[in-house]
């Protein structure tokens, strides 16, 4: 499990919104690794995992946007059938309350990738 660095930010729900994000990171040489993005009406969220997050503080602000930076956790897991249940039941197990989760694998890949933050940090720990 590895830590890293998770951006929220919060967007007005038009055409063009999370591509400005992209270009803003993009033209900043930093590599976009997860993004989730959701809406509510007329605004939303994307949640972003880069893999330079001092370089993304800095194109973020450069640009004005307005994010929340909160440590998250990584973790690879097989990609075959229950293996992210079983991930799952053991950080609940443990007391671990998501706070947000985003998992991929490419099709057909042996491995796949989960990054979540949780509610509390000392609850990392034990996990």
């Amino acid at each position: 499990m590895a830590k890293t660095k998770q951006f929220t930010i919060s967007i007005e729900n038009r055409p063009g919104t999370v591509a400005k994000i992209a270009r803003t990171l993009g033209s900043a040489k930093v590599n976009i690794l997860a993004l989730l993005g959701t809406a509510q009406g007329t605004t939303g969220t994307v949640e972003l995992v880069v893999e330079d997050a001092r370089r993304a503080k800095k194109a973020l602000d450069e640009a004005r946007l307005t994010y929340k930076e909160t440590t998250a956790q990584e973790f690879e897991l097989p990609n075959k059938p229950g293996a992210l249940a079983e991930c799952l039941d053991k950080l609940a197990a443990k007391g671990v309350n998501l706070n947000s989760i985003c998992a991929i694998a490419s099709k057909g890949g042996r491995k796949a990738v989960v990054v979540y933050t949780v509610a509390a940090e000392e609850k990392v720990a034990a996990a």
